[in-house]
């Protein structure tokens, strides 16, 4: 039995994490078109929020006005919070044979939690598992920027109580996210998050091919609007 056949059967849980200001938001949308121009059913989601109350949660958790929240509040809430998605939407997804795209889930709390607030990583771990309700994500992708230039990005219209941390905060998360690239090769998939969108879209297809073959024409289209549009600006720049 192919791949593509298993996910369309048992539906497939797919999630990308990285900096705030990665492109995450962005590439989530490039890959829930991509699937649904393949046939797929399509959950798009976000993490924290996602249902009513998670949703709640977060406006608590991005508040900037909390600033003084406890390390151990933070997690707690994340926790709370995707464990309300996982039992209402998630998993009734999976069931149904969908594919889930999730901005975020689990990794962010191992990285900003865990690396970012120097939480004990056992404790995250465990929390982490109770949070899931044993649901786990089949792929994840992991979008690499550096980390000024992410930063930039992400707050130039005003930073959340997260951005607000600053750049040493989101270099231990970055640190975070790359050891977990090595601890967990078999699902997690690092990114060059530089380049246009169509470029970072194309190394994502790449990078779910086995699961989802027909992207591999994704990635080839995507590559090949990159190269026309790099041609493009060099004409104009010809013509200036």
């Amino acid at each position: 039995m192919s791949c593509d056949t298993d996910t369309e059967r048992r539906g497939a849980f797919i999630t990308l994490e990285g900096i705030d200001g990665c492109g995450k938001t962005t590439q989530a949308a490039l890959l829930a078109d991509a699937l649904e121009r393949g046939g797929r059913e399509v959950v798009r989601l976000r993490e924290p929020g996602g249902t009513r109350i998670s949703e709640k949660i977060r406006s608590i958790l991005l508040d900037p006005e909390n600033g003084e929240m406890a390390d151990e509040c933070e997690l707690l809430l994340y926790e709370a919070a995707r464990a309300q998605l996982v039992r209402q939407v998630i998993e009734p997804a999976l069931d149904r044979g969908a594919v889930v795209v999730c901005d975020r889930f689990y990794d962010s709390t191992y990285a900003y939690q865990a690396a970012g607030r120097a939480l004990d990583e056992a404790l995250v771990d465990r929390c982490n598992e109770l949070g899931c309700c044993g649901v786990h994500p089949t792929r994840t992708i992991v979008l690499d920027l550096d980390v000024s230039c992410a930063l930039g990005r992400a707050t130039k219209d005003g930073a959340d109580r997260l951005e607000a941390e600053g750049v040493a905060f989101q270099e231990r998360v970055r640190e975070g996210y790359l050891r977990l690239a090595t601890r967990e090769a078999d699902r997690v998939r690092l990114l060059d998050a530089m380049g246009s969108p169509d470029e970072v879209e194309a190394r994502i297809a790449r990078a779910l091919s086995d699961l989802f073959p027909f992207l591999s024409d994704a990635a080839s289209d995507a590559a090949a609007d990159a190269v026309a549009d790099a041609a493009a600006a060099v004409g104009e720049v010809g013509h200036a």
